[in-house]
C-alpha cells in the first residue's frame, strides 16, 4: 500500500515534516524562495551531476520507501520505459522529476523541499494531507485575505497564476526554464505540478483551473502511475543505465546549467 500516512515505521518523521511544512509555509514565505532560488546562482552544474546529489537524500516525507532519492529517478525513468518506449522525452521526465531535491543537500529544510504541493493564498482544502492536525499555526489559516475559498485568486484563473507552497517541483520547473532546456510544455507541466497530490489525484482546487489544466491533467496523471508505483527496495543498476539517460540528457538538457 503507497502513500499509507496512517501507519509505518516511518510514521513520526513523515508526520513532523508535514507539521513544519503546514505551520511555515505562507504566501509571505513562498514568495520569499521564489526571490530567493529565481536566479539560479547557486551552482552551475550538468543534470547528471544533480542526479548524483541526490545519493546523499532520503526524503523525509516519503512514507513508502527510506533509500536515496537517486535510485528512485532510475526507476521512475525505467518503468516510464517500459511502456512508453518511443517517448524518450517522458522517460525523460521520470529521470529528472526530484532532481529539484537538490535544495535539502544545499541546507534548504526539507519540510520546503519535499512532500505534497497545494495552493497558499486560499482556504487550505482537506484535501491536503493530515489538513486536521497540521495547520493551527499557520498564520494564514486566520488572515481574511486567504482564508476564503478563492482567497487571493479569481475563479478559474489557472494554476500559472496560483502559489503553489515552495518545494522541488518549482525550483526545478524554473531551472529549466530559465535555462531553455527543450522539453515540451507537457513535460514542464508535468515537473512542476507531479506533487500536487490534492489537485491530481484527490481532485480538488478544480476552481482554480483552467482550460489548459484540464487538458494537462492527464499528462500529471499518466506520469504519477509511474512516481508512485515504482518504488521498490529492487534498487537498479545505475551505472549500467547512465550511457542511455546521459544521451536523451545531451538531447535535451545538454552541458552545465544554472541551478
Amino acid at each position: 500500500m503507497y502513500r499509507n500516512f496512517e501507519c509505518g515505521p516511518l510514521q513520526d518523521q513523515v508526520l513532523n515534516t508535514y507539521r513544519l511544512m503546514h505551520t511555515h509555509q505562507t504566501v509571505e514565505f513562498v514568495k520569499g524562495k521564489i526571490s530567493r532560488w529565481a536566479p539560479c546562482s547557486q551552482a552551475q552544474m550538468t543534470v547528471m551531476e544533480a542526479l548524483e546529489a541526490l545519493d546523499q537524500l532520503v526524503d523525509e516525507s516519503d512514507p513508502d520507501v527510506d533509500f536515496p532519492n537517486s535510485f528512485h529517478a532510475y526507476q521512475t525513468a525505467e518503468e516510464i520505459r517500459k511502456v512508453h518506449p518511443s517517448m524518450d522525452w517522458l522517460q525523460l521526465v521520470g529521470l529528472l522529476h526530484d532532481t529539484g531535491k537538490i535544495l535539502a543537500v544545499w541546507g534548504e529544510p526539507q519540510w520546503c523541499v519535499v512532500g505534497d504541493t497545494y495552493p497558499v493564498g486560499c482556504r487550505f482544502r482537506d484535501s491536503i494531507v493530515y489538513r486536521d492536525t497540521t495547520f493551527t499555526d499557520n498564520p494564514d489559516l486566520m488572515d481574511p485575505r486567504y482564508s476564503s475559498l478563492y482567497g487571493m485568486y479569481e475563479p478559474n484563473c489557472g494554476l500559472d497564476k496560483v502559489l503553489m507552497s515552495w518545494g522541488h517541483d518549482r525550483y526545478l520547473y524554473n531551472v529549466l526554464k530559465t535555462n531553455e532546456c527543450k522539453l515540451p510544455e507537457e513535460a514542464l507541466y508535468m515537473i512542476r505540478f507531479h506533487s500536487f497530490y490534492p489537485w491530481h489525484t484527490e481532485g480538488d482546487y478544480m476552481n482554480l483551473c483552467n482550460s489548459k489544466d484540464l487538458q494537462m491533467l492527464q499528462w500529471v496523471k499518466e506520469f504519477n502511475k509511474f512516481d508512485l508505483y515504482t518504488k521498490c527496495k529492487d534498487l537498479p543498476d545505475v551505472k549500467e543505465l547512465q550511457p542511455y539517460y546521459q544521451r536523451l540528457i545531451d538531447k535535451y538538457c545538454p552541458g552545465r546549467l544554472r541551478w
